[in-house]
């Protein structure tokens, strides 16, 4: 389950507001105030379940009678036909909230699932690394991507430019072209003494990288012949993290060379909704 925060409330809220604007002009002119509804959320498609509370939240924001009742927990694979929770509330906020409710389930799912698909990728391939999400999430979302990346198995990477420090070419050029000066110039600014990892593009590279004393390096863009070389070369000094095109189809080479991390964009950037439904029915006049 998704511990809800203030800041998972206001995501909620604003994609309610986004939706809703000054008001449901169709169910505010069809649907009677007093009249409930019963539903269920079914999957029509395999895969893994994620953020039902986060579906929840979006109704209770519309109308706290409403009440979901949870079926499946969230990491739990799914079959299609599977009824994943019931939901029972007013109308209006049931159908108000449907499409947001949906919205958010359906992207938090299909990043879990996707997310699977790379850890069973790697463990079939006999690779010991650990899957890693990136900051290519939706604006406004990436608290949601990086939770669902979690529930389906992976290992979230940093949350933001704030807790962990990662030196790419760009500040390296910006430091006259030396990895050592740009540790330097961080070590010498960060009274936080936070994590630092290093990008690197090729062996010289990482070899300058490898004096540095840093927590992780990574292998941008290298074949999966020269990550090879590379783990040979790093000989366990210091945690190697693969990245660049990294897709389902090469995830296993790639864990295959004996990296500690792989990580992928394609997880939240590119991710495929997992196809959930609610079904709403059996309209009566509120109780209680």
């Amino acid at each position: 389950m998704i511990a809800i925060t203030p800041e998972i409330v206001a995501i909620v809220q604003r994609a309610l507001d986004e939706d809703i604007g000054d008001g449901d002009v169709t169910t505010l002119n069809t649907v009677a105030a007093d009249l409930g509804m019963d539903g269920r959320f079914v999957a029509k498609a395999s895969g893994v379940l994620a953020g039902l509370d986060v579906a929840a939240l979006a109704f209770s924001l519309l109308d706290p009678r409403c009440a979901v009742t949870r079926l499946v927990a969230d990491g739990a694979e799914l079959r299609p036909g599977q009824t994943l929770a019931t939901v029972r509330g007013p109308a209006r906020a049931l159908l108000s909230g449907e499409r947001t409710a949906l919205n958010l389930l359906q992207r938090m799912s299909g990043i879990a699932t996707a997310a699977l698909a790379y850890t069973a990728a790697i463990a079939a391939a006999g690779g010991k690394a650990k899957i890693l999400d990136t900051r290519k999430t939706v604006p406004g979302l990436r608290t949601l991507d990086k939770a669902a990346f979690a529930i389906g198995g992976g290992t979230n990477h940093r949350i933001g430019l704030y807790d962990m420090v990662l030196i790419k070419n760009n500040h390296i050029a910006a430091c006259g072209g030396s990895i050592t000066q740009a540790v330097a110039r961080v070590r010498a600014g960060d009274p936080r003494h936070l994590p630092i990892e290093v990008e690197t593009r090729t062996f010289d590279e990482l070899r300058e990288a490898l004096t540095l004393n840093v927590d992780r390096i990574m292998l941008d863009n290298m074949s999966p012949a020269q990550m090879a070389d590379a783990v040979r070369l790093t000989n366990g000094r210091t945690p190697l993290e693969a990245s660049g095109n990294v897709t389902l189809e090469t995830v296993g080479a790639i864990a295959a060379t004996g990296v500690d991390f792989i990580s992928t964009g394609s997880v939240t950037h590119s991710v495929k909704a997992l196809d959930i439904s609610l079904w709403l029915s059996d309209p009566a006049p509120l109780r209680g």
